[in-house]
């Protein structure tokens, strides 16, 4: 007798509950496409946390290939994110008029794992942290991100191991503060573009990270004011002047700093 239990495609994906989570609030056409859309996104952002996770940890053990690995899945990903965009906007204005008000206060501004993938970056904001209540599944999530060196701090601490000339207050820095612009970092990034080939790979990896998250924004912002020009967002977020205040905001300000010193 063949095993009832034998793994299918639709039992290894478990298709039947991943096609169930699509409950629109209203008949309209449209409400599928947007909540499929940003599910998507969420599970994109889960694969980008274990990726950057990885990366992380590879950094801290002085794993440089499957450092660079693991960026260049995380920048695919946000290639994917951006072309997202794409399929969303074929929603027009009035389409998505026509249910907006069944989201109530549901907002983007809420995903928790988007604030947790900054956070993991070293972009650390108190507020995001507190707007949770203490001892709630997302609170806990998020106090220990906070408690962890960023990404950007395994990067400077395997740029010591390396030989690099990080200053020690950089290295024994708070985790739990966000990433700040550190001239003598700097100094010691310029050495990396001159003289350390396979270090500079990776500084260029981490623009290419920075520079790809601000477009995701910018296609964001876009898009948002293409659907609902300057309104007020759903949740009572500000919208698009919220998201545009988030636009141009580096992540890695010694990387981009170096620039005009080179």
């Amino acid at each position: 007798m063949p095993d009832s239990k034998a793994i299918t495609y639709a039992s290894y994906l478990q298709l039947d509950a991943l096609l169930g989570l699509q409950q629109p609030q209203s008949q309209e056409h449209d409400e599928l496409l947007f909540i499929v859309i940003h599910q998507v996104y969420e599970l994109w952002f889960k694969q980008q946390l274990h990726e950057l996770r990885g990366v992380r940890a590879a950094l801290l053990a002085d794993d440089a290939p499957r450092a660079l690995a693991g960026l260049d899945r995380v920048l695919t990903i946000l290639k994917t994110l951006v072309a997202q965009v794409d399929v969303l906007e074929t929603m027009t204005p009035l389409s998505f008029a026509a249910f907006r008000a069944r989201l109530q206060a549901s907002s983007g501004f809420q995903s928790l794992q988007f604030r947790m993938i900054e956070t993991v970056l070293g972009h650390k904001r108190i507020a995001v942290r507190e707007a949770h209540a203490v001892g709630s599944a997302e609170r806990s999530a998020l106090d220990k991100l906070f408690a962890d060196p960023s990404l950007y701090d395994a990067f400077l601490r395997w740029l010591a191991v390396r030989g690099v000339a990080i200053p020690a207050a950089a290295l024994s820095r708070d985790p739990a503060l966000a990433t700040m612009a550190d001239v003598g970092v700097q100094d010691a990034l310029l050495q990396v573009y001159r003289e350390r080939p396979l270090e500079a790979q990776l500084c260029e990896r981490l623009v290419d990270l920075d520079e790809g998250l601000q477009e995701w924004r910018y296609r964001h912002v876009k898009m948002v004011e293409r659907t609902i020009g300057f309104k007020a967002g759903t949740g009572g977020s500000a919208g698009a002047a919220y998201l545009r205040e988030t636009l141009f905001r580096p992540l890695f300000e010694d990387l981009w700093a170096i620039r005009t010193r080179l």
